[in-house]
């Protein structure tokens, strides 16, 4: 064969037995392309530009082509669960197991909210997956959803970063300073330390969190409100913050920060594609959260 010409990266060749005319070079298959245009961060120019063609093609291939759903299940998980939005308008939830690093089940939402993350568990329990432990964020409410049967540990990470909003990262009272370098002992700590610790706390300074003044419609008021309300988070959240220590035969996590670095390479990938559609852009998170 001899080569007869070269044009959109395409090779033709012309026999010269027959005159029969093939071609040869590069195709444009949908699969590689969008391989290439998840997983290798290629944009819809640079595999225009890579295929010699225009972008409309490259983008009717990618939108030719619909993620495969997972369906194949682990038969027992612990369960990390957590919200992440793309905008205002796109919240996605994700349900994952920390054993397998499975994804289980994920939806979109416009909002978070209690009942979603009820109904999460409940669409994994559908998928006859043995939840044996719930790993989350401590949202009001959320932990007595779930069956008492089911052992819940609230994210260590998230309980941090509660006390950081009312003591900020650099306290200037005396007591706010100790709550925090507490607290921040909690991912490294052990149970009876750390709740030793904060019992220590507030013996010293219960008197200081009691302090109230007279405002100017005559009423008493607490002085240190933030200092109080990190404080009674703490108490609140206790019961769930070693639930680990409680069942280490089950090797549950402390944290849900496994599912937060998946959101966290989701969002670098997307950065690679700015400008798309909702739908596009659910189209992506479908292939990258195969649940």
């Amino acid at each position: 064969m001899t080569k007869k010409g070269f044009q959109n990266n395409i090779q033709r060749y012309k026999c010269a037995s027959c005159g029969k005319t093939f071609q040869g070079g590069i195709r444009l298959d949908a699969v590689i392309i969008w391989r290439q245009y998840t997983e290798g961060k290629q944009t819809y120019s640079q595999l225009a530009a890579y295929y010699h063609c225009s972008m409309k093609t490259i983008q009717r291939k990618i939108d030719s082509i619909q993620p495969v759903p997972n369906t194949t299940f682990p038969k027992t998980a612990n369960v990390l669960m957590d919200t992440t939005y793309f905008g205002r308008k796109l919240g996605l939830m994700v349900f994952k197991d920390s054993i397998t690093g499975s994804i289980l089940f994920k939806q979109y939402v416009k909002q978070e909210t209690n009942i979603l993350y009820l109904n999460g568990i409940e669409e994994i329990t559908r998928r006859g997956i043995k939840i044996q432990s719930i790993i989350c964020d401590g949202r009001k409410g959320l932990f007595q959803l779930f069956s008492n049967d089911i052992p819940i540990q609230m994210c260590n990470f998230h309980q941090v970063a509660i006390i950081r909003r009312y003591l900020t990262k650099k306290p200037k009272m005396q007591a706010s300073k100790e709550l925090w370098d507490l607290v921040l002992l909690l991912k490294s700590t052990d149970k009876e330390s750390f709740q030793g610790g904060v019992s220590e706390w507030h013996s010293k300074w219960e008197d200081f969190l009691n302090e109230r003044k007279i405002d100017e419609k005559g009423r008493k008021r607490y002085v240190h409100k933030k200092l109080r309300s990190a404080y009674r988070s703490l108490i609140t959240n206790m019961p769930w913050l070693f639930t680990c220590y409680d069942y280490p035969e089950l090797k549950i996590p402390k944290t849900t920060n496994a599912i937060d670095g998946h959101f966290a390479d989701l969002k670098n990938k997307l950065r690679n594609h700015n400008g798309l559609s909702i739908e596009r852009k659910k189209k992506f998170i479908d292939e990258f959260f195969k649940a």
